[in-house]
């Protein structure tokens, strides 16, 4: 063999004789049916996450097809094949414990096949960062392709749309308002069709950040699962695919600290989900580059919330992506922007915005700059002496008449224990209380879930009570909405001062100071740590066990501490 591997001579079997192993492999490739002539092709791998347990990919095995057609269209060879799979409301405890085994999976294969470049497809919430993670740390040239949202359903004469529909109707259905078999009904009209929320929740967000970052084909984050130009972006990636080859684009070359910081930017300017900033922090974390609280609020000050979607204004997915899309948000945010980042096109990003020019752009849903919807970021950190390492409030889903005040803490020990207590009508709870919970962490056993978002004790609701400040170590989904300090750091696993607040304690949030303090004397809080013991840990096995031993906190992303900064 002589010559720079390409194909199907990429990385051999080792047999202790090359020219065996390619003479195996492309005997082994033959024998499905491949002509000699397409085996001389350089290689374009796609990784397949259809599963059965991923209603928001039920779509991709006509997008495969796609993708395969502008590979062949290209001149490659398209090799597709399967990785994990993280369908959100199909894993248990949470889909975010499984985050960084689909990374390494991506990373592996990636590695271990002869690919010369390679076509990411995923979609739900936790597979596009995971895809990312892993695409840069193995460094071969990669495109994604976002699945795309899901279009909405009708009831009663009422759009819907999951999720945050959901929540809203759950709300009604608790608060009495709404019966069994209406909430029945409903629940078959939230989602109808294949793709990810119809909302601005994690996967719609995460997918308009990897545009921001560059990793997708310019305009077409937004595209619906179901709409015929979802079809048309699959055949344009697979062509991509190809010309990446030799290019030089990798993803290291692309995701930099300048794409990073466009990313957040974008996030602050959608009003996005919190999740993105545990999956940014991830990403950049596997090319070297440090996310900051400090820098997300310095951020967060200088940049307007310009999308009306849901769960922070009115609308829905569909509606963004006719209203203008990422384009007409990354026109918006332009004198913000790093514009000579490089693109997966060859592009910079101020030379894509030049190309566009401005198309019209539906006001009702993308604001401009000049009148924004708010006139600062959707997200902000929150720092004290109950989060010495920062916490999350997305302030632009919040009701801002609770942003200053100080609670009395009704305390959760656990989700059994929320889960026991907090419809029990002989709970002491009232609506200017702070609603805690403990042990929801990523160091805990429940894996950081989705449970940030405590529901209103059922005795309030009943009486109207629609929101409430409520504290955790736990994340929230993207589609949810509320006055909620999250990922609340170092979590109460690792012997945070959250683990350490009691019933009646009084807890003080000043959004405008940037705090969230425990107001308990530091002689009181030696006493309550000396007094606490360590149960010993549970047996643990196989993945189980690496999570546990290695998953770092909020405030680095909960990837692997033995993942970032990896290159091969």
């Amino acid at each position: 063999m002589t010559g720079k591997p390409s194909g199907l001579s990429h990385g051999l079997t080792n047999y202790g004789d090359p020219d065996f192993s390619l003479y195996l492999r492309r005997s082994f490739a033959r024998s499905m049916g491949l002509s000699v002539d397409l085996l001389k092709r350089p290689v374009v791998g796609i990784t397949n996450t259809a599963s059965g347990f991923n209603n928001c990919h039920r779509h991709f095995p006509e997008l495969l097809e796609a993708v395969k057609r502008g590979v062949l269209a290209a001149g490659g060879l398209p090799l597709d094949f399967p990785t994990t799979s993280l369908g959100e409301g199909f894993l248990s405890p949470t889909s975010l414990r499984f985050r960084n085994l689909m990374a390494m999976d991506t990373e592996e294969l990636i590695r271990a096949q002869p690919m010369d470049s390679v076509v990411l497809m995923g979609g739900c919430d936790k597979t596009v960062p995971a895809q990312l993670m892993g695409a840069l740390s193995a460094d071969r040239p990669a495109v994604q392709l976002i699945g795309g949202p899901m279009m909405t359903g009708r009831y009663k004469g009422e759009r819907l749309g999951a999720c945050t529909d959901c929540r809203r109707f759950w709300a009604r259905y608790r608060a009495g308002e709404i019966d069994q078999p209406e909430i029945e009904a409903i629940e078959g009209n939230l989602a109808t069709t294949a793709g990810t929320c119809a909302v601005m929740g994690t996967a719609s967000t995460m997918a308009c950040l990897a545009e921001a970052l560059g990793m997708i084909l310019p305009g077409t984050a937004a595209i619906p699962a179901v709409h015929a130009d979802r079809l048309r972006a699959a055949e344009a990636t697979g062509r991509l695919a190809v010309a990446l080859i030799g290019s030089g684009r990798t993803p290291r070359r692309i995701i930099t600290a300048k794409s990073v910081e466009n990313a957040l930017r974008v996030l602050l300017a959608l009003g996005g989900s919190t999740n993105a900033i545990i999956h940014l922090t991830a990403i950049a974390g596997r090319a070297g580059i440090e996310v900051t609280l400090d820098r997300l609020n310095e951020l967060s000050d200088t940049t307007p919330v310009l999308v009306n979607l849901k769960p922070v204004g009115r609308h829905y997915m569909e509606d963004f992506h006719a209203g203008g899309g990422m384009g007409a948000v990354l026109r918006e945010l332009r004198p913000l922007l790093h514009l000579d980042c490089l693109t997966v096109t060859g592009e910079t990003l101020g030379e894509r915005l030049d190309a566009e020019g401005a198309p019209w752009v539906d006001r009702e849903i993308i604001a401009s700059a000049a009148a924004p919807l708010e006139p600062v970021g959707g997200l902000v950190a929150l720092f004290g002496s109950l989060a010495p390492a920062g916490a999350i409030l997305k302030r632009s889903a919040a009701d801002s008449s609770l942003f200053e005040r100080e609670g009395r803490a009704v305390v959760f020990t656990s989700l059994a224990d929320l889960s026991a207590r907090i419809d029990d009508p002989a709970l002491d709870v009232r609506a200017e209380d702070f609603l805690v919970l403990q042990q929801a962490g990523p160091h805990s056993q429940s894996g950081m879930p989705e449970a940030g978002y405590l529901p209103i004790p059922k005795k309030l609701a009943a009486k109207g009570v629609k929101d409430m400040v409520r504290i955790s170590d736990a994340r929230m989904s993207g589609t949810a909405f509320g006055t909620i300090v999250l990922h609340v750091t170092p979590d109460a696993a690792s012997g945070g001062p959250l683990a350490l607040v009691r019933d009646g304690d009084r807890i003080r949030l000043s959004v405008a100071a940037r705090r969230i303090d425990l107001l308990v004397e530091p002689d009181e809080m030696a006493k309550r740590r000396a007094a606490v013991t360590v149960p010993p840990s549970p047996r643990r096995r196989g993945y189980d066990r690496l999570y546990a031993d290695h998953v770092t906190g909020a405030d680095q992303g909960c990837d692997f501490d033995f993942m970032r900064d990896v290159q091969g």
